[in-house]
């Protein structure tokens, strides 16, 4: 656990609205790691959501954000057919999330599963416009957004509280509670959800009180694209067990599986 620190809460935070827990989770979009720890947040949201409000930091790097900024605007215009740069999908995401916090969090996981499922090249800007359109943004606003100098701003945003919290590996989680004079507790690194669970009693210094998990059939309503392995996790099943559940409702022409080289995806059909 040398990995957990202790710091103090940026100025201004994001509002708690009665949930006295904040969690930072700092998350590059396209790398494995943050794949690795979706099923645990997921769990997290489904069991605890009522003691915490949360927000992804994006934390990837850039060179060019200036530069860059002017040729999205480039390519809107019709200057250039599309783009291609590594740092797109984070302006994206920024983007997305300038149609609320839960667009954009769709747009993050609708990206991640591009990536699993070997689609067309997510730094590309036509693809990441597609991506759009499958989550069912409000593509005007989308576009527009894309190119300007608040999606940047939202990114750097990002990048500075990176900075400021010295978050110097992805992904991290960063708990805050509601006392504003508290110092915050850094989690650098994934650990198992048992950790997560304690942290949240203990800084909540009561008992938890898990929410019920969904049925499977509104699990995938809320996620829409899940993994074996996800499943498996979230239900505190094997993973062949969980296999069998969702192989039924395949038969049931609920869903649909998609074998990937480095997973089994789910989702409704």
């Amino acid at each position: 656990m040398n990995n957990i620190q202790m710091l103090q809460e940026p100025t201004p935070t994001i509002s708690t609205a009665n949930k006295p827990i904040e969690l930072y989770i700092f998350v590059d979009p396209l790398c494995p790691e943050a794949f690795s720890m979706q099923a645990t947040l997921r769990k997290l949201q489904l069991e605890y959501n009522h003691y915490f409000t949360w927000r992804y930091v994006l934390s990837t790097e850039l060179t060019s954000l200036n530069c860059l900024s002017k040729r999205v605007k480039g390519c809107i215009s019709g200057i250039e057919l599309d783009i291609n740069h590594p740092v797109l999908p984070s302006i994206a995401i920024k983007a997305a999330e300038l149609q609320g916090k839960r667009a954009g969090a769709r747009y993050l996981s609708k990206l991640q599963e591009y990536v699993l499922l070997s689609h067309q090249d997510v730094n590309s800007y036509a693809t990441l416009l597609k991506i759009a359109e499958d989550v069912q943004l409000d593509m005007n606003e989308f576009t527009v957004d894309f190119g300007s100098k608040e999606a940047a701003r939202a990114f750097q945003c990002d990048l500075y509280i990176k900075r400021e919290m010295e978050v110097d590996e992805v992904p991290s989680i960063v708990f805050f509670n509601e006392c504003i004079e508290d110092e915050g507790l850094k989690v650098s690194g994934s650990y198992s959800y048992e950790v997560y669970e304690h942290i949240l009693q203990e800084m909540l210094s009561e008992q938890l009180v898990r929410q019920p998990l969904p049925s499977i059939e509104d699990l995938f309503s809320k996620f829409h694209t899940l993994s074996t392995n996800e499943i498996a996790f979230i239900y505190s099943l094997t993973e062949q067990a969980a296999e069998r559940e969702l192989k039924k409702r395949m038969l049931q022409q609920k869903l649909e599986r998609i074998q990937t080289t480095h997973a089994t995806l789910w989702r409704l059909k």
